[in-house]
C-alpha cells in the first residue's frame, strides 16, 4: 500500500529548548544539528524541527544567522523540510525565552531570506509546569501567547509564503487556529500538531480516546486539514498506529521524550519508520510533502477576508503604534 493517500509525514524534533541537563542526548554545536539532521532524513525523516545553541554555554540562543547555516548546512546535503523554534516571551521565564523585544526577530529574517517552508505557532498561553514540580510546591511558569502576537506570528507567514505549525496543547487552541485560519488574509494551509504529555500538566495523555476528540473538534472547525501527534515529556510511541491508520502524521524525537532519555534522534527515526512500513504506509518525502501542501491557502467563506472575528481595528491593538 504505497499510494500518495498512504504516505505518512515523518517530523524529528532534534533538541528543543531543554539543555544537556535535561536531555543529555540533543545536538548542541551546528555541526552536530546538522549532522544529525541528516542522519535522520537518511532514515525517513522528511521534517525537521532545530532550536539553535550557544555552544558555550550550552543554552538556546535564537540567532537568525546560526539558523541560517543550520538550514542550509541540512539542505545542501538532503532534500528535508527545516524549520526553527519561537522563543519564548522574555516575560516568561521559561527556558530559551527571547532576549529581544520581538519574538519574531528570527521568523521575519529568515522569512525574508526566502529559508522557511514551515514555523511554529503556538495559539494560546498556559501554565507550563511538571505535575511532580506543581506537587513540589514550585510555580513553573508562563508561556505566554497573546492574540497580538499570534496574528503578527501569522502575519509573517502569509507575507513570506511559509505554513504555520500549530501547536495544539489544548482544544481551544484547535479553535483558534481554524479561525486564524479564515482571519488571515493569504494564510498558507496550516498543520495541526496535537500535543500530548505524561509529565505536564497540561492537554491530554496519549491515548486513543482523547486523540478522537481532537479529531472530531477538528472535522468540525477546519475539516481536510493535515494532522499529525506529538508532545513534550512523552513516549508518543504507542500513540503512532492510531495517527498512521487514520491519516495522521508523527513527530518523534528527544525535545519530545521525558527527559533523560537514553535513545537517540536516530533511534526514535528507525523505528518510526519501522512501524510506518510494516503497518503498510509508505513515508512521504519533502518534495511529496511540498506538493500535498499545495493549494490549501485559502479555504475562508466568502466575505470572511479581513473580517474575522480578531479583527481588531489597528489603532486599538497593542503595540501597534
Amino acid at each position: 500500500m504505497t499510494d500518495s493517500l498512504s504516505r505518512r509525514w515523518l517530523e524529528v524534533a532534534l533538541n528543543g529548548p531543554w539543555t544537556r541537563r535535561y536531555q543529555p542526548r540533543i545536538p548542541i554545536t551546528e555541526r552536530e544539528i546538522i549532522d544529525e539532521a541528516v542522519a535522520c532524513v537518511h532514515e525517513g525523516a522528511s521534517i525537521v524541527h532545530v532550536h539553535a545553541y550557544d555552544p558555550q554555554t550550552g543554552r538556546q540562543k535564537d540567532d537568525p544567522d546560526a539558523y541560517t547555516r543550520i538550514i542550509e548546512g541540512v539542505r545542501n546535503r538532503v532534500d528535508a523540510i527545516v524549520y526553527p523554534t519561537v522563543p519564548f516571551a522574555a516575560a516568561s521565564d521559561g527556558p530559551g525565552a527571547s532576549a529581544v523585544d520581538d519574538r519574531f526577530h528570527v521568523i521575519e529574517v529568515l522569512g525574508k531570506r526566502g529559508l522557511l517552508e514551515w514555523s511554529v505557532v503556538d495559539l494560546g498561553s498556559l501554565n507550563f509546569i511538571s505535575e511532580a514540580e506543581l506537587m513540589n510546591g514550585e510555580n513553573g511558569f508562563v508561556h505566554t501567547n497573546t492574540v497580538p502576537e499570534i496574528r503578527r506570528n501569522l502575519e509573517l507567514a502569509a507575507t513570506h509564503g511559509f505554513h504555520p505549525s500549530y501547536t495544539i496543547y489544548e482544544p481551544g487552541f484547535l479553535r483558534m487556529g481554524a479561525l486564524m485560519h479564515r482571519a488571515v488574509p493569504g494564510l498558507h494551509r496550516p498543520i495541526y500538531r496535537l500535543m500530548f504529555t505524561d509529565i505536564y500538566t497540561f492537554g491530554f495523555r496519549p491515548d486513543a480516546q482523547s486523540a478522537a476528540v481532537y479529531l472530531a473538534l477538528l472535522a468540525q472547525c477546519d475539516a481536510g486539514m493535515p494532522w499529525m501527534v506529538a508532545g513534550l515529556g512523552v513516549d508518543i510511541a504507542p500513540l503512532l498506529p492510531y495517527a498512521l491508520e487514520r491519516g495522521g502524521h508523527i513527530r518523534v524525537g528527544l525535545e519530545d521524550l521525558p527527559p533523560g532519555a537514553t535513545v537517540s534522534n536516530v533511534d526514535c527515526v528507525k523505528s518510526a519508520a519501522r512501524l510506518a512500513y510494516g503497518s503498510g504506509y509508505a513515508l512521504a518525502s519533502a518534495a511529496e510533502i511540498r506538493a500535498a501542501l499545495q493549494g490549501g491557502a485559502d479555504r475562508r467563506p466568502a466575505g470572511a477576508v479581513g473580517k474575522g472575528i480578531f479583527a481588531i481595528p489597528r489603532h486599538a491593538r497593542p503595540g501597534s503604534g
